[in-house]
């Protein structure tokens, strides 16, 4: 009787050993996933304090294209509330839809606005204009590069959550699935191809 008190204890003592431990690895990748959205996010924030500096550097040259530069900064702000929400808790598929909508219309209206740039060859010679331009040529590869270590988190902690039997104790816990920071639509997944020559 001992014995079989002593085994049942062991196998109860194996099993809260695995739990726990299975509990503080799906909590471990959780908090992976959450900064690196943090990354995404810092870089976010600088592409959107750069754009008004563009928008008011092209003002000048660009007195009849209200329109463009209104929807530029429209968008702009618009993708920068989408992602206060999405950095609040990266784990909210809504919130991550809305600022995947909300970056695919900021991309199209910075498109646009360089598009129309090119009508300007003043504006193309601006220094402040390259310059701007360079850094947010920058900061767009800097955050390809936080998307793809956010996605790598992401996938890492959504395959350890739905293999069994972590899965089990994932569904106890409420360990949501996290959304991968992708784009839907095929058109959108063009980069914007950005020319000053």
């Amino acid at each position: 009787m001992i014995i079989a008190l002593l085994v049942l204890a062991g196998l109860a003592a194996v099993l809260l050993f695995w739990v726990a431990g299975s509990y503080n690895s799906l909590v471990t990748l959780r908090n992976r996933f959450k900064n690196a959205f943090a990354q995404i996010d810092v870089q976010l924030k600088r592409r959107y304090d750069l754009i008004p500096n563009l928008v008011e550097t092209a003002k000048g040259y660009l007195k009849h294209e209200r329109e463009t530069l209104e929807a530029v900064i429209a968008a702009r702000n618009t993708a920068y509330a989408a992602s206060k929400a999405a950095a609040a808790n990266p784990a909210d598929a809504g919130a991550m839809k809305n600022l995947l909508g909300a970056e695919a219309g900021l991309g199209g209206a910075l498109s646009r606005l360089m598009v129309v740039s090119e009508q300007y060859p003043d504006l193309k010679a601006n220094q402040n204009m390259m310059q701007l331009t360079e850094e947010l040529t920058s900061t767009e590869n800097k955050i390809s590069f936080a998307r793809q270590a956010y996605n790598d988190a992401v996938t890492t902690y959504n395959t350890r959550r739905e293999s069994f039997p972590t899965n089990v104790l994932a569904g106890l816990f409420n360990f949501a699935e996290a959304q991968l920071f992708q784009v839907d639509n095929a058109a959108e997944r063009a980069a914007p191809q950005v020319k000053f020559t």
